[in-house]
């Protein structure tokens, strides 16, 4: 009988490597997003330097997404991700020493960030294929929950250590930085080296976009990636949070911290919920209507004029996305072929990468013409239309019922 235990994947070496790796990479990009951003901001006193950092990290995603994902289906994955993490430790201990002999140029920190944006482009795709090799079939839906209880446990600290750290000085984040990205490249080592079968021996375009065909001829991926894309691209009321935090709720900067920790607290919470308690039955109806959820969610904040009762649905809607991210995630890995799960693995990140960008425009756009409030509600209500024509157009996911 197949152990169902909150922790039963790390009975398997190769994910307890993985699952610290990411831990300490994913902890070292909130800690040096952070203070790469009070740098720039810092030098330049301005908002569009502070925008080029995110255009920065942006670009290198979009642009190497494909050939990314075919390189993860190329090479093995481990060996990528050992090179993805040598190169994030070197820009980090380059920002260590820059920062430490007071040498700090804007262009110069521009250059590093790209460096950062490729690493995380071929990182990202390789990561997000290795998963289901590192543990059994029936033990993968829990892999990846707490995979994301990992990301999600950096999103709450990372920020917030980064930010203790920058009062000691800008080389104190990017020496911690540099350790915990050395930290994740030791723990890669220990992982199991996997060949790839069906490998191509050369890249292509036809090869490279076989993900997006994949992707197209797949409706139950399709309407998974479609559903969360739209969610996010119509529900981005966290770029409005510094607007709500100082003109609805009158709270200084630590109340906005709160304020934009709470998604991440409620998703980590229910990851480990999903760990424990893993879906079962009628996943695809779950997934509709956690995304109809996250929508009632934005709606409740927008009209929110308490802080703690929009604290509280800041929580629910990160735990409904987690829920959003955990199926997704999961159907996407069952249904994929291990030598397509790198190039569909970049496609997905692609999508939702540009959904997260064009969501906090969006957003900022329509809370400039309407206002924050009407932007956020109408936001949420979007949110919930998708889910249910999204329904009505992708019956297969609807029906969906097991996950694996």
């Amino acid at each position: 009988m197949a152990d169902h235990g909150g922790f039963a994947a790390f009975r398997y070496r190769d994910f307890t490597a993985f699952y610290f790796a990411r831990t300490f990479n994913a902890l070292a990009v909130q800690m040096v997003d952070v203070a790469i951003g009070w740098l720039v901001y810092s030098l330049t006193g301005s908002a569009f330097a502070l925008g080029l950092v995110g255009l920065c990290i942006f670009l290198p995603n979009f642009l190497l997404a494909l050939p990314a994902g075919q390189i993860a289906d190329m090479f093995p994955r481990k060996h990528i991700l050992l090179l993805c993490t040598a190169l994030s430790t070197s820009a980090a201990i380059a920002l260590f020493i820059a920062a430490a002999s007071e040498s700090v140029s804007v262009p110069f920190l521009y250059v590093l960030i790209v460096v950062f944006g490729v690493a995380r482009a071929f990182s990202g795709a390789a990561s997000g294929a290795i998963v289901p090799s590192l543990v059994p079939d029936e033990h993968l839906s829990n892999a990846i929950a707490l995979s994301s209880s990992a990301y999600q446990t950096a999103t709450i600290a990372g920020p917030a250590v980064g930010g203790l750290l920058y009062a000691f000085g800008p080389e104190v984040v990017f020496g911690a930085t540099a350790l915990c990205f050395g930290l994740g490249l030791v723990s890669y080592s220990f992982m199991t080296t996997r060949a790839i079968v069906n490998r191509p021996e050369k890249l292509s375009y036809e090869y490279m976009t076989a993900g997006l065909r994949f992707i197209f001829s797949k409706p139950i991926i399709l309407g998974a990636i479609t559903l969360d894309l739209f969610a996010v691209l119509l529900g981005g009321a966290t770029a409005l949070l510094p607007i709500f935090a100082a003109d609805i709720f009158l709270v200084d900067p630590f109340g906005l911290g709160l304020l934009r920790s709470a998604p991440a607290v409620g998703a980590f919470s229910m990851s480990l919920l999903l760990a424990h308690l893993p879906l079962r039955r009628h996943t695809g109806l779950r997934l509709f209507q956690v995304v109809a959820i996250f929508g009632m969610a934005t709606i409740g904040f927008g009209l929110s004029t308490n802080f703690y009762v929009a604290l509280a649905f800041l929580l629910v809607l990160g735990a409904s996305d987690m829920v959003s991210v955990f199926i997704r995630s999961t159907l996407i890995q069952i249904e994929t072929p291990d030598e397509m799960r790198g190039r569909v693995s970049a496609v997905n990140m692609l999508f939702i990468g540009a959904s997260n960008e064009l969501g906090e425009f969006e957003s900022g756009t329509l809370a400039a013409v309407v206002g924050p409030v009407p932007s956020v509600v109408i936001g949420g209500i979007g949110t919930i239309i998708v889910a249910v024509a999204c329904a009505r157009i992708f019956p297969q996911l609807y029906r969906r019922d097991s996950l694996t």
